[in-house]
């Protein structure tokens, strides 16, 4: 066991700025006898005790300081400082009294410090070239209200950077701003090279905390290098592959340099080539061919120029577009045809990539597989338009048509007349006359009127209107049809309405008079049968339509006058009873 007063501090206590800081004191007295008095100081700038409190076994008393108001001292005499600031940083003294045992005293160094809220990098704005005779910046970085004052290192891709002849060079600068705290800025200058594109860069800002060296890293960053083209690559982009006719063709170019060099588009014309720039998007590597034909097949050419060094590259492309031209169709044999005739219709064209051929007609319908198209027997009902589509397997949606038209030639042939017509005298009438024929025909009407002519294709329609006459009653008309070929005509009967309707009534008549007889014939049998004067059984049958010689006949007269009529039927009766007083 000690046999004096001793007291034990820490040597150092380090405390951040704003926070609070615990210095404690801690003494042993010999025999465990108490303390009589426990002081505590602080050294001012002359090295003199500045005394904070005086703590006895009856009372304790803090002295009037620039302290007052932040100092407190606890149940085990440590010294707390609250809202510690950058001038706290001095040595603390404890002195304790201790009787017979004398006086004893240790002190304590406070440190203080701000850490780095944060590292700012911040990366050249521009382009850095590769080719550049200087060494460029690369970024900046800054940490701002530190205590106390760190330094700044520099990293690539993870690795740190020292400063290096002509290579690499490190600008640190330090601030001491007016609170006391400070600010450091570094400027990082470094060649770069193409590879640099990928590179990543970031600064890291070192600090002393409790004796121990801390980092704080910023964000990692890139920067814009610039350097040439080494590769450059020209494609054909389309919307289909093969390439057709009627396609939109684009050509990219694209280069391996930053910032993208300048393009220049050309075609090769015979030995020379012809400049299409005209044809490319601004500022870019993209060529515009749009609606390509036969005449856009050839070897285009992009050329790449680096505003940097005026370094040139360029590459080559040959465009296929796949066509069919030259469609055309033959008629076998090639004279005027005839009603009755038969023809061949042969389709060709020409195209780099082999072909397919199919006819169809006017309404689309598939007639054929095949160049060749036979028809016979024509007439002017045969569809007069076929269509030959001439199309390229190899190539999805690359086809052609072509149309070709057939004139059957004839006579005029009448297909159509308004006959018989009922009409009356007098009335305003329409005569119609449809005919088909090839060349024009004219037609004729052998009465006068007014005419209207319809036409379509080989058909032709005429209609004339005309007064009923009494003569055109009784003669008709006459429509005549005529071409060069030849005359069709055909009569139209007319038939007076009022004549018909007469004969019409006299028919009705006859048959309502028929009718009467019948039903008056019937009524006088059944009234005889009634009376008994028609016999009928299963011994002997009287055959009612084959009368004896005894029996009177029976006369039936239709008449207008009733009388006549009622004495008919008496005679009747009274002839069949004296047939019956006979028998």
């Amino acid at each position: 066991a000690a046999s004096k007063l001793e007291i034990s501090m820490p040597a150092v206590v380090d405390a951040e700025i704003g926070g609070t800081a615990r210095i404690e004191c801690n003494f042993y007295i010999p025999e465990n006898a108490s303390y009589t008095y426990i002081d505590w100081f602080y050294m001012d700038r002359s090295n003199r005790q500045v005394r904070l409190y005086h703590d006895t076994a009856s009372e304790v008393l803090e002295d009037d300081t620039d302290y007052k108001g932040r100092l407190s001292l606890g149940e085990d005499k440590a010294l707390s400082i609250s809202a510690v600031t950058l001038q706290d940083a001095r040595t603390f003294v404890c002195q304790v009294g201790a009787g017979s045992y004398g006086v004893g005293e240790n002190s304590t160094q406070l440190r203080v410090y701000k850490v780095p809220e944060t590292a700012e990098i911040e990366p050249y704005s521009g382009g850095i070239s590769v080719h550049s005779t200087e060494i460029p910046e690369i970024a900046k970085c800054s940490s701002k209200n530190i205590f106390p004052s760190p330094n700044i290192t520099w990293h690539k891709n993870g690795e740190e950077l020292h400063d290096q002849e002509n290579e690499v060079m490190i600008q640190s600068m330090v601030i001491h701003e007016s609170s006391g705290l400070y600010t450091v800025s570094s400027k990082l200058y470094a060649l770069v090279t193409r590879e640099d594109r990928h590179s990543r860069y970031h600064c890291a800002v070192h600090y002393w905390l409790r004796g121990q060296r801390r980092t704080l890293e910023s964000r990692r960053v890139k920067v814009n290098i610039f350097y040439p083209a080494e590769h450059l690559k020209l494609q054909v982009v389309s919307s289909s592959a093969p390439v057709k006719e009627g396609d939109n063709v684009t050509l990219v170019c694209e280069a391996d340099g930053n910032p993208p060099p300048v393009f220049t588009f050309y075609k090769k014309n015979l030995d020379e080539w012809q400049d299409v720039s005209a044809l490319a998007e601004p500022d870019s590597g993209v060529l515009n061919l749009r609606d390509v034909n036969k005449s856009s097949n050839g070897t285009y050419k992009c050329q790449s120029l680096d505003l940097d060094d005026l370094s040139q590259i360029e590459e080559h492309v040959d465009l296929v577009v796949n066509y069919i031209e030259g469609v055309h169709v033959k008629m076998e044999p090639s004279s005027t045809l005839r009603e009755g005739d038969s023809v061949t219709l042969s389709c060709d064209a020409h195209s780099p990539v082999d072909l397919k051929y199919q006819w169809r007609d006017e309404k689309g319908k598939k007639l054929v597989e095949g160049s060749q198209l036979f028809l016979n027997n024509l007439t002017f009902e045969t569809s007069n338009t076929f269509s030959c589509k001439v199309m390229a397997p190899s190539v999805p949606g690359l086809e052609q048509s072509k149309k070709v038209s057939l004139a059957v030639e004839g006579k005029p042939r009448i297909v159509a007349i308004s006959s018989p017509l009922y009409v009356h005298q007098d009335q305003v009438i329409n005569l119609t006359c449809k005919a088909i024929a090839f060349p024009r025909p004219t037609v004729q009407w052998n009465i006068n009127g007014t005419a209207h002519e319809y036409v379509d294709n080989q058909h032709i329609a005429s209609n004339l209107t005309v007064r009923v006459s009494h003569n055109l009653l009784r003669e008709g008309a006459r429509c005549r049809v005529s071409n060069r070929l030849g005359v069709s005509e055909k009569h139209i009967q007319l038939l007076d309405q009022k004549s018909t309707a007469e004969s019409q009534g006299v028919i009705i008549v006859a048959i309502i008079v028929a009718i009467l007889v019948v039903a008056v014939l019937g009524a006088v049998i059944y009234f005889l049968h009634k009376k008994g004067k028609i016999p009928c059984g299963r011994a002997g049958k009287q055959d009612i339509t084959k009368p004896e010689a005894r029996k009177d006949k029976i006369v039936v007269e239709v008449k207008s006058d009733k009388l006549s009529e009622e004495a008919g039927l008496l005679q009747g009766a009274n002839g069949e009873k004296r047939a019956a007083a006979d028998q």
